[in-house]
């Protein structure tokens, strides 16, 4: 019994000190260190340069300036020379094309950089247009029934609603492209005229300070405009696309077929006198109201705020051609005693095809002897 007594106790004596070597052995647990930051994304060197500040540098003698383009130094008074690179290019020779002398500094494509093309989702669409969901069934039957009296009375020459594309996809598709053309140029959509501060106040804009009276929007036509209105705000607009030409720079097709007499969109932006413009480089400026005093005359200026109007260009008026694109024009109406500006189907438009109306509608002091 003595030796089992023994072993016994030994084989406790071994597994005393194992589970004792366990417990020496065993090392405290460590705190989990925290996560590692994400690594830095770094800008490529030519973004960085492209927004890089720049000192201006003048020439001691300009005689050897030529175009990067073409290579010609002829037509000095259309050469420009870039404030950074200090290089020349010709008016024409741009794209897009520059019509007239930028005022202030002035940087080539190439030094400007060029803008980053945005996308945007849908809910993205809806919040930057502000588009208000339609739920009313009734009231879209309403609309189109509306729509059908109003086009017997064509033969009035009365304004006609314009006819949203039906596929909604289509819509956001149209309405991306001007989201995408707006923030390219830094500004907010607005449908509507604006009246900042400091510039002119609403009560300025009135139209009987036009110089020899102004042509007032009949009651029909006010309820084509009302009705049109409530369509944009549900994000049902005329159909049209914005798309980026290498020559013209942004411009407007029609995404559908367009009526003549339609009412495409209203001319908006920011109100201002136009003796606060005369030096003013926005080259869209539409012309608001002709007062009796011409230190009341009134400009829409849609640099920084605006909405699809802004892109549409304008005709060569110099040229039978460039008088022949012409589909449409902006007319000036009285509306509730209001000056507006409207932009109206002068003949029938085809899908796919651009618009352009002339610039020169109601004053000849804008050059568009360079319009292609």
């Amino acid at each position: 019994m003595a030796p089992a007594t023994s072993s016994s106790s030994s084989t406790a004596k071994r597994l005393i000190r194992f589970s004792g070597s366990l417990r020496r052995t065993e090392a405290p647990r460590r705190p989990t260190p925290p996560p590692s930051p994400p690594p830095k994304k770094l800008k490529p060197m030519a973004e960085v340069m492209a927004k890089a500040r720049h000192a201006v540098v003048e020439r001691v003698d300009y005689s050897d300036a030529s175009c990067q383009q073409c290579g010609s130094g002829d037509r000095a008074d259309e050469l420009l020379l870039c404030d950074k690179c200090d290089k020349g290019f010709h008016m024409k020779c741009l794209r897009p094309i520059v019509v007239r002398v930028p005022i202030g500094s002035w940087l080539c494509p190439k030094c400007s950089g060029r803008r980053r093309v945005r996308s945007f989702s849908q809910k993205k669409i809806i919040d930057f247009f502000r588009i208000q969901k339609c739920t009313d069934k009734k009231d879209a039957r309403k609309r189109r029934r509306r729509s059908g009296s109003l086009v017997l009375q064509k033969k009035r020459r009365r304004l006609l609603p314009f006819v949203p594309t039906e596929d909604p996809a289509q819509r956001l598709k149209q309405m991306g492209s001007l989201a995408t053309a707006l923030t390219a140029l830094h500004m907010e959509f607005s449908d509507d005229l604006s009246y900042m501060p400091g510039m002119v106040p609403r009560s300025a804009n009135q139209a009987k300070f036009e110089n020899g009276g102004m042509q007032v929007l009949s009651k029909e036509d006010t309820d084509t405009l009302e009705q049109c209105r409530a369509m944009c705000k549900k994000g049902e607009w005329a159909p049209l696309i914005v798309v980026f030409d290498s020559c013209e720079g942004y411009t407007v097709e029609a995404d559908g077929q367009i009526k003549d007499m339609t009412f495409i969109a209203e001319y908006t932006g920011d109100v201002d006198y136009i003796k606060n413009r005369e030096h003013d480089d926005c080259d869209s400026m539409m012309t608001l109201l002709l007062a009796n005093d011409p230190s009341k005359s009134l400009v829409i200026c849609p640099d920084k705020r605006g909405n699809i109007v802004r892109f549409i260009n304008g005709i060569n008026n110099h040229t039978l051609e460039g008088r022949k694109k012409q589909n449409c024009k902006c007319v000036r109406y009285s509306v509730n005693g209001e000056c507006r500006v409207f932009l109206v189907a002068t003949r029938d438009i085809a899908k796919g095809e651009r618009l352009y109306y002339d610039y020169n509608g109601y004053e000849h002091e804008y050059p568009t002897h360079h319009f292609v």
